[in-house]
C-alpha cells in the first residue's frame, strides 16, 4: 500500500513508478523520510518539492515551468525558482496569489508584466515570459543568484565604503535606464537591489513603477506605494507629484542603510517615519561609519535632501559622484547551507497587507547636513517591526534597544543606575579601617 509521499511523487510526474520501485529496493525499507532523501540526493527531487509531496500536493507546474524552490515574498506575491521544461533554462517566477486576485491587482500585474518586457539592461532583472495556469497568473523573469542587498547587509554587516559605492552606483545605472523610459520606480530600497554573488547589482521590480507621463493610468495613482523607511517626502505629500527624483531620494536612504546598517530614521510606526522624513536629518553616517569620507557623506546628503529642486539632478550623476570610490568588483559572501522552513504552496500566501496614510505637514528644506539625534522621546519608543505603507515591509524590524546607538541624550531608564550604594559602603569601610587602625596605635604607644 503506497504512502501519501510515494503517491504524490509518482502523481506529480517527478519520479517514475519503476525510479521509486528502485529506490525502495536500493534503501530496503518504507521509510518515506528516507525516501525522500534518497530522491533528493540522487538529483530527481528538490528539497522544495519533497516538502510539497510530503503534504499530498501534486501541482508543482505553472504552464511550461517547473517550479523547484521557493525564493521569498515580493510585492506583489510569491516568487518561487523554475526551470523551463523544454529550454532548461533557470528562470523566477512571481505568482500573484489567489486570494488576492482582485480586478485591481491584476490590473497592477498585468501593468508589471508589459512594462517589463521592454526592459533591456545589465543592471535590470530581465523579464522572460508571462502566463495564466487556471486562475493563478504568474510573470517568469530572469534568475538573479545571490541575494538582496538588505539580506547581505543584515547578514554580514554594513558594506564598506568602496563596496557600497559600487552596487548603489550600478543602481543608479539601471534606475536611469528606466527614467530614460519615462517610468518611477517609486519603491527603491535594499529588498528590490539583487547582488550576485560577484557584486553585480541589478533592480527589481520595476513593475511598482508608473508611467511618469501617465499617472491617471495606473490603478495605484494618487496612493502612497512604497516602504516607509525609504519614501520620499514628496511621495508622502503628494503621491501624484512623483518623478525620477523620488527615486534618487529612496536610493540615497539605501546608501545610507548599505554603509550604516541602520535605516535612517528608527523605531516608530509608518505614520511617524513619515513624519520624520518630511522634517527631520537622520543622524550623521559617521556616528556608525567613522570611517565614510567627507565627500561620500556629501553625496549621501544631496541624495537625500527634502526639497527635489536641490536634490541630485539624475541617477547618471549619482553614478558618476560614486565612480571615484568604486571598486572593480567584490566577492558576496554564500549564505550558510542549513536546513530551511518549509515554504508555502504555490498560489498561497500567508502575508498580511495594509497601509497607513503619510503624515501630512510642511516640508523642512534639508541643508546637507546630519542631526545629532532624533529629537523628543516619543520617537525613541519601541519599534514597531514590518511596518507598512501599501504594499511592502519596513526595514526597521530589529528591536530599538538594538537598532538605535547608545546616545548621552537616551532616556535615564536606559541607562545603567549608578551604584551609589557600594560607593558608600566603600567610603565608610575605608573611614572605619583607618580609625580603627589608629585606636590600635594609640594604645601600643600608651603601654610603652
Amino acid at each position: 500500500m503506497g504512502t501519501v509521499f510515494k503517491e504524490s511523487a509518482i502523481r506529480s510526474g517527478l519520479v517514475s513508478q519503476r525510479q521509486m520501485a528502485k529506490v525502495v529496493d536500493k534503501i530496503g525499507a518504507e521509510d518515506d523520510a528516507l525516501i525522500a532523501a534518497t530522491l533528493v540526493k540522487s538529483g530527481l527531487l528538490t528539497e522544495y518539492q519533497a516538502q510539497q509531496l510530503h503534504t499530498g500536493r501534486t501541482k508543482l507546474t505553472l504552464g511550461p515551468y517547473l517550479i523547484t524552490d521557493w525564493i521569498g515574498q515580493g510585492g506583489m506575491g510569491q516568487v518561487f525558482k523554475a526551470v523551463h521544461k523544454v529550454m532548461g533554462r533557470e528562470c523566477a517566477v512571481k505568482v500573484l496569489p489567489l486570494e488576492k486576485s482582485t480586478a485591481l491587482s491584476r490590473d497592477s500585474f498585468t501593468r508589471e508584466i508589459r512594462l517589463q518586457a521592454g526592459l533591456d539592461c545589465p543592471f535590470v532583472v530581465r523579464a522572460y515570459d508571462a502566463g495564466r495556469d487556471g486562475n493563478v497568473h504568474y510573470l517568469v523573469t530572469e534568475y538573479v543568484p545571490g541575494t538582496d542587498l538588505r539580506k547581505l547587509v543584515r547578514r554580514g554587516g554594513p558594506l564598506s565604503m568602496n563596496h557600497a559605492a559600487l552596487v548603489i552606483s550600478q543602481a543608479a545605472r539601471g534606475l536611469q535606464y528606466a527614467h530614460d523610459l519615462g517610468l518611477v520606480h517609486r519603491d527603491v530600497k535594499p529588498g528590490n537591489i539583487l547582488v550576485t554573488p560577484e557584486g553585480h547589482a541589478k533592480v527589481s521590480d520595476i513593475g511598482l513603477a508608473a508611467w511618469s507621463m501617465g499617472l491617471d493610468d495606473d490603478p495605484r495613482a494618487g496612493k502612497i506605494v512604497g516602504t516607509a523607511d525609504y519614501l520620499s517626502p514628496e511621495q508622502i505629500r503628494n503621491p501624484r507629484a512623483i518623478g525620477p527624483a523620488s527615486d534618487l531620494y529612496s536610493l540615497g536612504c539605501t546608501l545610507y542603510y548599505t554603509v550604516t546598517g541602520k535605516v535612517p530614521f528608527p523605531g516608530g510606526d509608518s505614520k511617524s517615519k513619515c513624519k520624520r522624513h518630511c522634517e527631520q536629518t537622520p543622524w550623521h553616517p559617521r556616528k556608525f561609519a567613522p570611517d565614510l569620507s567627507e565627500d561620500f557623506v556629501d553625496t549621501i546628503a544631496d541624495m537625500m535632501e527634502k526639497d527635489p529642486s536641490r536634490r541630485i539632478a539624475t541617477a547618471t550623476e549619482v553614478a558618476e559622484r560614486l565612480e571615484i570610490w568604486c571598486t572593480t568588483s567584490f566577492e558576496v559572501d554564500r549564505p550558510i547551507e542549513r536546513q530551511a522552513w518549509t515554504a508555502p504552496p504555490i498560489g498561497m500566501d500567508d502575508g498580511q497587507e495594509f497601509g497607513t496614510s503619510g503624515a501630512d505637514g510642511p516640508a523642512v528644506i534639508g541643508s546637507g547636513q546630519y542631526s545629532s539625534g532624533l529629537q523628543g522621546s516619543s520617537q525613541q519608543g519601541s519599534g514597531n517591526p514590518g511596518s507598512k505603507v501599501g504594499m511592502v515591509p519596513s526595514d526597521s524590524s530589529m528591536p530599538l534597544v538594538l537598532d538605535q546607538p547608545v546616545d548621552p541624550s537616551m532616556p535615564r531608564e536606559r541607562r545603567k543606575p549608578f551604584p551609589v550604594g557600594f560607593v558608600v559602603g566603600l567610603m565608610l569601610g575605608i573611614v572605619l579601617g583607618a580609625l580603627t587602625a589608629l585606636y590600635c596605635v594609640r594604645e601600643y604607644f600608651t603601654q610603652q
